[in-house]
Order: structure tokens, then C-alpha cells, then sequence
């Protein structure tokens, strides 16, 4: 289960495809690209590789490591892992309506036609997207299947993402990226270094929420490391994230790796600066570190 060849496959995936996003979502993603969320519209509907059936024989086909699944009737903010409901992945997904979870199949570019899907969706932003952020690196998807009413807890991801929303409707709550005050710079560096994603709730960051509502056709852009949440709807509800990163991105995340020994040795190291910002030298001293596996 490779992984597809973004240097060889783009061309011939995109001949063969309708466009999912239209001109306007194109134009209206280039303008807000790489720092701002905005919802899209996408024409990514009743595909036959998003139906149950065929995404709980994908969870089984996909590595242990690559399926995630748990409870549903969650709080905002959780203290590690949540708990799961005993079900298999399989019957999580086919009984999702009344399972009372959520689950995530990781990485599901492995199995060669979701690869093929994957690209041809950032096939069609990768002009917009390398203009801003140069090369597109590290193509992932995500897939969310969630009951009625499940919550994903307040966390962030190290991606450029693109949540597409597939069938039911859910809320997704966004933070400002980089903002201290929603997920704190040692919580940016644990996490580099090895920590959960999952992030502190506090009642307190309400006023800084952001709301994108999602029904099927809906999209939206979450920049790297946004903090968020998602409330599902009453339906049961199919997403498909697909995500990419950059040099940009890399450097971020290795800036505060380094940041992390930093901090572990008495400094106050001063915070990765946001995109376009190189973060050159911490990035490149971080990777001569660990290069010469000193971290």
C-alpha cells in the first residue's frame, strides 16, 4: 500500500477528472491561502470510494496505526485519549448512525484509489497553493466518520488542511493560529517533540471562536496548527480532510523542536515567527541536531 508519486502522477490523474472545485473556489482559496480559514464549495458528492460500506473495508484493509476510533459524546477538551465503545472499526463505520463515535482512517493515500482521489482534489489547488508556499509536500488524506452529536476535541495539526464535507452536517470552531493565548508556545514545542495534539479547554477562548458550518458541498481551510473543535450534527456524517505541507510548514515545526530543548535547559526562546517567515536558522540547526541524532 504505497503512497502515490506526486512528481510523476498530477498530469494524468487531472486529465481524467471533472473539477470538484469551481473557479470562484479556486480564486477565493488563492486570495486567503496559507494564513486565513475560509469556507469553499466543492462538488465532492456521493462519491463511491466515501460510502460506509466501502470505508469500513478501507479500515480494514489500512495498518493498526492508520484507524483511530472512540466515543462520541465527548467534551470540548479532553485529558489524553478518549475511551473507546468496544465495537470493532468495521462495525463502528457500517452502524455509525446509532454506534455513538467517531473515527478517523489515517492516511489513506496507502491504498492506491484513494491515493489517485487525493491528488486529483490538490491537483486542482496545487497552482494556488505552490504560488504562495512553493512545493506541495507530503500529500495526506483523512477521512472522519462521526454519529449524531459526536464531538472532536480541541486539537491542532502540523498540515495545510482542507476538511470537505461528504454527507451530514457538523460545526467546525477555529482559533487564530499562532495566538498564545488559545494554545500556549510549550504546548507548540511538546508537541513537535513527541506530545498529544489534544489541547487545554478553557471557557475563556470562546471569544475567539470562529464558526464554519459544513453541510454537503461545504468545505473549509484550517491553516497549520489552527486550534479547533467539531461538533457533528443530528445526521451521521462522512468528511474527507485532504492535507499538504511545505518548506514553510517544516521549518515552523523544526523551529520549535528546538525551541523545546531550548526551554528544557532554563531559556525563554522567542516564538517561530508565522508564514512568511523562514525560521531558517533554528529549522537548520534542529536538523543538524538531529542528523547527528543529538535529539
Amino acid at each position: 500500500m504505497n503512497a502515490p508519486s506526486t512528481s510523476k502522477h498530477w498530469q494524468r490523474v487531472r486529465a481524467s477528472a471533472p473539477d470538484t472545485f469551481d473557479a470562484e473556489a479556486r480564486d477565493a482559496f488563492a486570495a486567503a491561502y496559507p494564513e486565513t480559514p475560509h469556507g469553499l464549495h466543492h462538488a465532492l458528492d456521493r462519491h463511491p470510494l466515501l460510502e460506509l460500506n466501502a470505508l469500513a473495508d478501507l479500515a480494514e484493509r489500512l495498518p493498526e496505526e492508520s484507524v483511530e476510533y472512540n466515543r462520541g459524546d465527548l467534551p470540548i477538551g479532553v485529558d489524553g485519549k478518549p475511551g473507546s465503545t468496544g465495537l470493532s472499526i468495521a462495525d463502528t463505520i457500517r452502524h455509525v448512525h446509532e454506534a455513538n463515535s467517531w473515527a478517523v482512517l489515517k492516511n489513506v493515500e496507502q491504498v492506491p484509489s484513494y491515493g489517485a482521489l487525493l491528488l486529483d482534489l490538490l491537483g486542482e489547488l496545487r497552482d494556488q497553493i505552490e504560488a504562495k508556499t512553493g512545493a506541495m509536500l507530503t500529500p495526506q488524506g483523512f477521512i472522519f466518520i462521526s454519529s449524531p452529536n459526536a464531538v472532536t476535541p480541541y486539537h491542532f495539526d502540523p498540515e495545510h488542511n482542507i476538511l470537505l464535507q461528504v454527507t451530514g452536517s457538523k460545526i467546525m470552531t477555529q482559533f487564530p493560529a499562532g495566538d498564545p493565548r488559545f494554545a500556549p508556545d510549550a504546548v507548540h514545542e511538546s508537541y513537535h517533540s513527541g506530545g498529544p495534539r489534544e489541547l487545554t479547554w478553557h471557557e475563556s477562548h470562546k471569544g475567539g471562536a470562529r464558526e464554519f458550518p459544513l453541510g454537503p458541498g461545504n468545505a473549509v481551510y484550517v491553516p497549520v496548527m489552527a486550534p479547533h473543535f467539531v461538533r457533528n450534527g443530528p445526521l451521521s456524517s462522512i468528511s474527507l480532510s485532504i492535507t499538504w505541507r511545505s518548506e514553510w510548514s517544516y521549518a515552523e515545526s523544526d523551529a520549535r523542536g528546538l525551541n523545546h530543548l531550548l526551554r528544557q535547559r532554563g531559556f525563554a526562546p522567542k516564538a517561530p515567527g508565522r508564514w512568511p517567515a523562514s525560521n531558517r536558522i533554528k529549522a537548520y540547526t534542529f536538523r543538524g541536531l538531529r542528523k547527528l541524532r543529538l535529539v
